[in-house]
Order: structure tokens, then sequence, then C-alpha cells
């Protein structure tokens, strides 16, 4: 939007736990499109839709971004507790806390709460904490068995949005005073070197505080 303002640009961000290798085999996939012009969003979500490809809509556009943006770097971190065998309690912990800090975020940046609770948010959150068709998943899942983050990247073969997410949210929580341990802990084991162990259980000693 500010790099076309001159055009008035009308889009939508279409966001959600989508695998495309699944939605490519015709599985049931729901999304999100957001749009700040309702009409828009309404006339997109029916060009969209299918038999087995259902597109809501939504007019909180920060919101739907930031989900889609976030859940990368939670997926980073559920991937190193898995890979660190921590079990399924603390994947579950993470996941929750994880959503929590993801909508104090967006809510900072002028995002709607209740998006969170929805597809780009809670969705496409565990969607990627749990799918092994994940990239940011799988790059935790090696960081936890022990393997460096250049190592990795250099053999992934794709992207994975969720290494360089990491450092402009913790960037975006500290400009805006924002609480965001699991972001703050996955960006020391990315770009700090610290172990892997001590950077996760170091969340199990934080002040404790109503939920």
């Amino acid at each position: 939007a500010e790099a076309l303002a001159g055009l008035e640009p009308r889009y939508t961000a279409l966001s959600g736990p989508s695998f495309a290798a699944e939605v490519l085999r015709g599985l049931p996939t729901a999304v999100v499109l957001a749009a700040r012009d309702e009409t828009l969003g309404r006339t997109l979500r029916e060009l969209f839709s299918g038999p087995s490809f259902r597109c809501y809509s939504s007019t909180d556009v920060v919101g739907v971004e930031m989900g889609g943006a976030l859940k990368n770097v939670m997926a980073i971190a559920a991937g190193v507790c898995d890979g660190l065998g921590l079990g399924h309690n603390s994947r579950a912990a993470l996941v929750t806390r994880g959503l929590a800090e993801m909508s104090r975020l967006g809510v900072a940046c002028g995002a709607r709460p209740a998006t969170f609770m929805g597809l780009s948010g809670l969705g496409d959150l565990t969607l990627t904490c749990a799918g092994d068709l994940s990239r940011n998943r799988q790059v935790g899942l090696r960081l936890g068995h022990g393997e460096s983050l250049e190592t990795i990247t250099r053999s992934l073969g794709m992207v994975a949005e969720g290494v360089k997410t990491t450092a402009a949210v913790h960037a975006l929580a500290l400009r805006l005073g924002i609480d965001a341990p699991i972001t703050a802990a996955v960006h020391c084991i990315l770009y700090e070197k610290r172990p892997a162990h001590e950077a996760l259980r170091s969340l199990m000693n934080r002040d404790l505080r109503e939920e």
C-alpha cells in the first residue's frame, strides 16, 4: 500500500493453514482472504472457493498478514522442542503461549485480537508447528538435533521464512516494548549462537504470573 499509494491499490492477503502439496491434491482446505474493501473480499472469496477449497473473508488485513508471518517463528521454536525431545507437554505449552505472543504483537500493530483465533492465527499456527511439510518446523527440528543454521539453510533447498522473520519480529517487539519471550529465545538460537536447550529452557525460569 505504501509503495503503490499513488495508484490507490486494491489488494487482498491470502493466508491460513494450507500446505501447497495438499491443496494440489484436492484435499479439503480452508483459508482467509483479508481486504480492507469488504465488497472486494466477498467477491474474491466466491471466486477462489471450490469443492475442496473454502475461502472466508476478513477486513483485518494487518491481523491476517501478521498471523501468516508470526506463526513461522513459533514453528521454529516448536521444531526445536521436538528436536530436543522435550515432549508433547512442552510443545502444547509453546504453541499456546506462542499464540498469546502473536496476538500481543498484532494488537500493538492495530490488528484485532479475534483474528488470531481464526485461520491465519490458530489455524496456521497449529498446522505449521505440527506438520512435517512445514519448512520452518524442519529448521527447528534440525537445530534441536544440533545442526548449525548455516548447514540447515544450505541444504534445505527451500526458503524457511521464519529465519528472517525472527530478526524482524524481535526488532519490532523491542521497538514497541512488547513482551515476546519465545521470539527472543528463537533469536538467541538463530543469531546469538546460544545452545537450543538453554534458550528454550530459559522460558521455564521466567517470573510466574497470571495467564
